[in-house]
């Protein structure tokens, strides 16, 4: 009797599905993946949709409804691991703006009937509903990442995914900092992940991957000021793809007036 290959469903909430194109977009690797397990719920792919439990599921997108909130409950309950992808799962993504302020304010400018509108006031990630077995960050994710998350997890060990900033990153591809230059830039607090794509073109790190382990983020806010950055330039530098990131969330409420 053949051996059943594990089970991967990928699932979606409030989110713009950019971290599920980026496993679309692995192609060749994706044709030797689905070799390797069953794509089981895929709705991005495919209209095929197969029952839990799942061995693997990978969730992207926030939750910012009531119905999100008892869906992620019910993903949880089918799944062996369960790994957010993106900032919006593991950080309540860009819609995590709304904290900072009244989402009743927002709805009222944006739709013309606004009482038809059913929204928490928050949006929050993943974690701050169930147990989460690993966060995988980027907007969007990385796919060698995610690739290498989904492998680590079949072969049932802990997935090798640096944990140092993207100024390790700047070093490896011999790119100049841009902070010497006069740019203020995120990178000596922001995980890696992207390959500094952006200082490698004179641009200060958005913070896309979200918080390193340790960010020192008063210190580099400070060095920000140095370069001349106003209270509310840091405030909005915060406050982007990961801005209900702990660490993100406390300096730019440090600085907000």
């Amino acid at each position: 009797m053949a051996k059943q290959r594990p089970r991967l469903a990928v699932w979606k909430f409030a989110s713009c599905d950019g971290c599920q194109l980026s496993l679309l977009d692995c192609e060749d690797e994706l044709l030797t993946l689905a070799g390797a397990i069953e794509i089981a719920n895929f709705p991005e792919a495919s209209s095929l949709v197969g029952e839990g439990p799942y061995d693997l599921s990978l969730v992207e997108g926030s939750i910012t409804t009531a119905h999100d909130a008892e869906r992620i409950r019910m993903v949880r309950e089918q799944s062996k691991y369960l790994v957010t992808i993106g900032a919006c799962a593991t950080a309540g993504g860009i819609q995590a703006l709304r904290n900072f302020a009244d989402v009743n304010d927002f709805i009222a400018a944006v739709y013309a009937s606004p009482q038809y509108i059913s929204t928490l006031a928050t949006s929050t990630p993943i974690s701050a509903h169930v147990a989460v077995d690993y966060e995988l960050r980027g907007c969007p994710i990385d796919k060698a990442q995610l690739i290498e998350v989904i492998s680590a997890f079949l072969a049932g060990r802990k997935p090798s995914i640096a944990a140092h900033s993207v100024c390790v990153e700047c070093k490896q591809r011999g790119t100049v900092c841009v902070m010497v230059q006069g740019t203020p830039c995120l990178g000596p607090v922001t995980h890696a992940g992207c390959g500094a794509i952006c200082p490698a073109f004179r641009r200060g790190c958005y913070g896309c991957y979200g918080p390193m382990e340790t960010p020192n983020t008063p210190a580099l806010a400070r060095q920000w000021q140095s370069l001349g950055a106003m209270p509310r330039d840091i405030v909005r530098a915060f406050r982007s793809f990961n801005a209900a990131a702990d660490a993100f969330r406390k300096e730019s409420e440090a600085h907000e007036k």
